[in-house]
C-alpha cells in the first residue's frame, strides 16, 4: 500500500511540475524562429548529401551502359568532375551565380570572398535568403554545378581525350553553368522576365543536355557505330550496375528537389518528395510499355531511362503541381526519351552511348514548358516566359561549347586515335583494367579482328 501510495505522489508530481517546467524551458531556451533556422539548415545539408550521391549514380549507370573497356576511364572522369566542380565552384563560379546584387550578365566583383571570408562573418545570405547559412548554401549548391558536366560525360564516353574532357569540364563550371545560373537563380534577367525552374529542368539538365549535343557531335560517332548506311547497336557491359546506377540517382533526386525548396517547410518539402515519386514512376513504366510494344521485348535500358526522363521533366515544376500533373509530366517524358534517342541515334546520327542527350535535353525542355501547361503558373504569358528561358540559356550554351570544344580539337585535339578507341581507354589512357581477371591481351597491341575492324572504319 506504501509503494502505491509513493509510485501515485510521483506521477503526481511530475505532471504537476511538467507544465511549470515547460513555461521555464520556453522562456530561457531557443525560439522558435531559431529552432527552424537549424532545422532548415539541417535539411538543406541533408539534402546536398544525396546529391552528393547522384554522382555515384552517374558513375555506376555510364559504366554499366557502356564497353566494359571503358570503365576505368568513365569511373576517373566522374570522380574527377565532382572535385573540379567544388573547386572552381568555391573559386569564382557562387560568386559569378549568386552575387547578391546582380548587376549585369557576369560579375567578378565578390569572386574572392567566399574563399577569405571568416567564419563570424559566414552568417547568413540574406541578399537573396537570410533562412540558411553561407556556407550551407555553397555546399548544396555546388552538388548541383558538377552534375552538369556529369550529363556530358555519358554522351562522350568510350573515345574523348581525358585531358580534353578535363580542361572542357574546368571551363563549362567555372563559367559557362554560373553565368546561365545567375540569369534566374542568382536573380538576373529571366528571373525578372518571369521564367520559372523550381530545381533545374533547364538551369543544370537541358544545359548540361546541349553540352552533350555540341561534344558529341564534334567528336563523332564511336568507331563501328554506323556501317554501311546501318545503325550498328553497341551493347552495354553490366544492366546490373546501370540499374543500380538509375536507383541512387532515383534517390539522390529526393535531395535535388526537396532541398531545393531551401527550407524544411513539411507541406511544400512533402509535396514536392511525392511529385518527384509519381513522374518518376510513371516516366519508367510508360518507357517500358512503349517499348515492348516496338521492340521485340521490353527494353531494361530504356526503362531506366524512361525513370530518369520522369525526374527531369518533373524538376522545374516540382513544387507547382497536383499529384495528377506529375503523372501527366512524368509519362510524356518518359513517351518522348523513348522516340528522342531512337531519332537522334537514327536520323541525327549522332552517337550518345547513354542517352544522355534525349534524357536531359529533350525532356529539360520538356518539363521547362511544362510549368506553362499545368500547375499553379500555367498560362499563355507564362509559356513565353519558359520559351524565352529555354532559347537563352541554350543559345549561350552552344556557343560557349562550340567556341570551347572547337577550340580543343584545333589544338589538343578532342578524340583519341583508333587503335587507343578500340583496344579500350581503360589501358590507352589509364594503363590499367577495370576487370583485370578477365582481361585478354593487355599489351596495347590490337589482336587480328580488332586490326580488322580498325582498317574497315
Amino acid at each position: 500500500m506504501f509503494k502505491r501510495t509513493l509510485l501515485f505522489s510521483l506521477l503526481l508530481l511530475l505532471f504537476g511540475a511538467a507544465p511549470a517546467l515547460a513555461q521555464e524551458g520556453a522562456s530561457s531556451g531557443p525560439s522558435a524562429g531559431d529552432v527552424m533556422f537549424t532545422v532548415n539548415n539541417l535539411w538543406i545539408m541533408l539534402a546536398g548529401m544525396l546529391v552528393f550521391i547522384m554522382h555515384l549514380g552517374f558513375a555506376s549507370l555510364e559504366s554499366g551502359l557502356t564497353q566494359s573497356k571503358n570503365t576505368v576511364n568513365i569511373l576517373f572522369k566522374n570522380s574527377m568532375i565532382i572535385c573540379i566542380g567544388i573547386l572552381t565552384y568555391a573559386l569564382c563560379g557562387f560568386n559569378i551565380m549568386y552575387p547578391g546584387d546582380f548587376n549585369g550578365v557576369l560579375s567578378l566583383a565578390a569572386v574572392p570572398d567566399f574563399i577569405t571570408v571568416a567564419k563570424d562573418s559566414a552568417d547568413l545570405t540574406a541578399a537573396y535568403n537570410p533562412g540558411y547559412t553561407w556556407y550551407a548554401d555553397f555546399f548544396f549548391q555546388a552538388m548541383f554545378a558538377a552534375t552538369a558536366a556529369t550529363i556530358v560525360s555519358g554522351a562522350v564516353a568510350g573515345r574523348i581525350k581525358l585531358s580534353s574532357f578535363l580542361i572542357f569540364s574546368a571551363l563549362f563550371l567555372a563559367i559557362s553553368y554560373p553565368i546561365t545560373g545567375a540569369w534566374k537563380w542568382g536573380g538576373g534577367w529571366l528571373d525578372g522576365l518571369g521564367f520559372y525552374d523550381f530545381a533545374g529542368s533547364t538551369i543544370v539538365h537541358s544545359v548540361g543536355g546541349w553540352g552533350a549535343l555540341v561534344m558529341a557531335a564534334l567528336l563523332g560517332p564511336r568507331l563501328g557505330k554506323y556501317k554501311d548506311g546501318k545503325v550498328n547497336a553497341i551493347p552495354g557491359s553490366n544492366m546490373t550496375l546501370a540499374a543500380i546506377g538509375v536507383f541512387l540517382l532515383w534517390f539522390g533526386w529526393f535531395g535535388f528537389n526537396g532541398g531545393s525548396v531551401l527550407s524544411a517547410d513539411p507541406a511544400l518539402v512533402s509535396l514536392v518528395l511525392v511529385t518527384t515519386s509519381m513522374a518518376a514512376a510513371a516516366g519508367g513504366l510508360t518507357t517500358g510499355l512503349v517499348s515492348w510494344t516496338f521492340d521485340e521485348g521490353p527494353d531494361l535500358s530504356m526503362a531506366l531511362n524512361g525513370i530518369l526522363a520522369g525526374l527531369v521533366g518533373i524538376t522545374a515544376g516540382a513544387d507547382q503541381m497536383a499529384v495528377w500533373e506529375a503523372v501527366v509530366i512524368g509519362a510524356v517524358a518518359g513517351a518522348l526519351v523513348y522516340f528522342s534517342v531512337i531519332f537522334i541515334d537514327q536520323t541525327l546520327k549522332v552517337d550518345d552511348p547513354v542517352g544522355a542527350i534525349s534524357v536531359h535535353l529533350v525532356c529539360g525542355i520538356w518539363g521547362t514548358l511544362a510549368v506553362g501547361l499545368f500547375g499553379d503558373l500555367a498560362g499563355v504569358a507564362q509559356i513565353g516566359y519558359q520559351l524565352a528561358g529555354i532559347a537563352a540559356m541554350g543559345a549561350f550554351t552552344v556557343v560557349f561549347c562550340l567556341i570551347v570544344g572547337g577550340t580543343l580539337k584545333a589544338t589538343l585535339g578532342l578524340r583519341v586515335d583508333g587503335r587507343e578507341e578500340i583496344k579500350g581507354l581503360d589501358v590507352g589512357e589509364h594503363s590499367m583494367h577495370a576487370y583485370p581477371d578477365f582481361a585478354i591481351n593487355g599489351d596495347g597491341y590490337l589482336e587480328e579482328s580488332e586490326e580488322a575492324t580498325l582498317q574497315e572504319v
